[in-house]
């Protein structure tokens, strides 16, 4: 994980090798953890596999799993029992919440001075599949009770849920008892040791249904609730593996919603939108799904089953890892060692960042104080970054442009009838957020500005005449 640049892992926490006998807990391998990432300098991010994982309940303890009359399941409406166990399940919540504080007391025992665990998952890609929502017994009877006063409040409906909510009450509905559920998980951990917790999304994508994708989970259109009813939660997280990855970062990133990305594809287009979260998008996490796999021979590495890829719509191409170590740790580089121009800089007009979207999207125009820039997007290439990047304007005629796949063209405001020239073109690198110039390019190199696939950076110096 050093030589990508990385500066934490994630990592899960599996509850049935934390409690394998009830109420007897074992945190060794949790204290290895710790101390591993501690003698390679690195932080840890900590997935509490608890009750739900990806829709499913794969990781309670096998004495949870036999008691499924204590501990009953959800059911489709057929009355087939889920491999999931219910949200309404108060005695597993409970018990989950039990685990998690232990969980969260172990680590302040530990870790309270060092720090090396610095944010925590709580569960993982909750919801249903399959089904809109919990059709056992208890739930049944859940949903045709009047909503509960605070979801009456903050939507400004009455009634049933079908009353309230209509097509979508079945996912409002598990929403409810979902976001429920994590609160009293994480507001219990959170007694025990208060560290930063989250919870993260299976999005919503074609054909759109509620089941097709985690029913009640914390996708986009369910943020409402669950911030309503989980506020320890400090933000919703996507899981990203469709093509159009801006696009969510940008929606996940709005309404005060920290973006922090724990899992997204792999490939080469990866190391610009890592370049693209930071820069447009103000990430504070940014985490290519088995990122280990990276460092692997292509031949080696085990892609999920295609029909598992379909099934949960998944775009295979986001398993196409070829080359792309090089270009992550590139960017993980850059972004490390930008970070004082970054803090000087973001939330700014100063700082500008801009990334293609599709086939169809050929470049942006961008507008500085003195100047404008064009930066025009190159084709898609396989196992190649896409095109993006970021630009700084450090002063008024001073610029550093970092990216990928992308042409520079500076040009005068319109109506000053001037033209652009370069007093100085440097390449080079940041390096403990100083320049470090390589070599400079005031010869034929600068008739056209082009950043090849290697994320790299430029300084540039402007006049006009």
């Amino acid at each position: 994980m050093k030589t990508l640049n990385m500066n934490s892992v994630i990592v899960p926490v599996y509850w049935e090798l934390i409690e394998p006998e009830e109420d007897q807990f074992d945190f060794s391998l949790v204290e290895g953890l710790i101390k591993q990432a501690r003698e390679n300098n690195m932080h840890l991010i900590f997935l509490w596999f608890g009750l739900w994982k990806n829709a499913e309940s794969f990781y309670v303890p096998h004495w949870m799993k036999r008691d499924t009359k204590t501990y009953f399941r959800a059911c489709k409406a057929t009355g087939e029992a889920l491999n999931t166990i219910s949200p309404l399940c108060e005695a597993a919540i409970e018990k989950d919440a039990h685990a998690f504080y232990h969980l969260m007391n172990f680590i302040k025992s530990v870790d309270s001075e060092e720090n090396t665990v610095i944010v925590i998952q709580v569960e993982n890609e909750i919801g249903l599949l399959g089904t809109d929502r919990d059709y056992s017994q208890v739930a049944n009877e859940a949903f045709l009770n009047e909503i509960p006063e605070p979801v009456a409040k903050e939507f400004s409906v009455s009634g049933t849920w079908e009353e309230a909510f209509g097509f979508d009450a079945g996912e409002y509905f598990l929403a409810y008892y979902f976001s429920s559920a994590v609160e009293r998980i994480t507001q219990r951990g959170q007694n025990a040791y208060p560290l930063p917790c989250y919870a993260n999304a299976c999005l919503e994508q074609f054909p759109w249904n509620a089941g097709s994708y985690p029913s009640g989970g914390p996708v986009m259109k369910m943020h409402k609730m669950w911030k309503l009813m989980a506020p320890s939660l400090f933000c919703l997280a996507p899981d990203i593996y469709v093509p159009y990855v801006p696009n969510i970062m940008d929606e996940y990133s709005q309404n005060g919603n920290p973006l922090f990305i724990p899992e997204v594809r792999g490939d080469a287009v990866s190391a610009t939108y890592a370049l693209y979260a930071v820069g447009g998008c103000n990430a504070i996490c940014y985490s290519p799904f088995g990122i280990e796999d990276l460092m692997k021979n292509p031949e080696n590495i085990e892609k999920p089953p295609l029909e598992v890829m379909l099934s949960l719509n998944i775009d295979p191409s986001a398993f196409d890892l070829e080359g792309s170590a090089a270009y992550l740790a590139k960017s993980y580089s850059i972004i490390e060692n930008i970070k004082p121009l970054y803090y000087e800089y973001r939330n700014s007009s100063h700082l500008q960042s801009f990334v293609k979207r599709n086939e169809h999207d050929f470049g942006k125009l961008l507008h500085f104080d003195k100047y404008d820039i064009l930066v025009s997007y190159s084709p898609k290439l396989q196992y190649k970054p896409t095109s993006g990047g970021i630009i700084l304007e450090t002063s008024e005629s001073e610029f550093i442009v970092i990216g990928t796949m992308i042409n520079i063209k500076f040009l005068s405001k319109p109506g000053r009838n001037k033209k652009v020239e370069y007093l100085r073109l440097e390449e080079g690198e940041f390096q403990n957020g100083k320049w470090k110039a390589g070599r400079v390019l005031n010869g034929d190199e600068k008739m056209i500005l082009k950043l090849k696939d290697m994320p790299s950076a430029y300084k540039i110096h402007l006049y006009e005449y």
